[in-house]
């Protein structure tokens, strides 16, 4: 089964990153995407919508019509140096990601 891939961004970091790191390992199936294969999309890169991830659950019920199937949280948004997460809204947003019947998986280059 080949998966149709988004990566959700934090927002605030998306002032200063441009998301090569992601899309990077996307593309070479390095870090947390070296399970995928070339049959593997990546379909979708957006941001979370700022604190409290306001605008993932609008765009995730948009990609999961164009046939989404799996949702990278960035790294930046996950769990930093001392495995504590970066983002405070993370547990609500990968349940609303949950509900919409979509695959959550933690983090993309680091």
């Amino acid at each position: 089964m080949s998966h149709k891939i988004a990566i959700i961004r934090c927002d605030i970091v998306s002032e200063t990153c441009p998301g090569f790191a992601c899309v990077n390992a996307f593309n070479k199936k390095t870090a947390f995407f070296k399970d995928y294969d070339e049959t593997d999309q990546l379909i979708a890169v957006f941001t979370c919508g700022g604190c409290n991830g306001r605008r993932v659950s609008r765009l995730c019920k948009s990609i999961k019509k164009h046939g989404a199937t799996t949702v990278h949280l960035s790294s930046c948004m996950c769990r930093g140096k001392d495995g504590e997460y970066l983002c405070p809204h993370i547990d609500s947003i990968k349940k609303r990601i949950s509900e919409l019947g979509l695959e959550v998986v933690e983090r993309t280059h680091h």
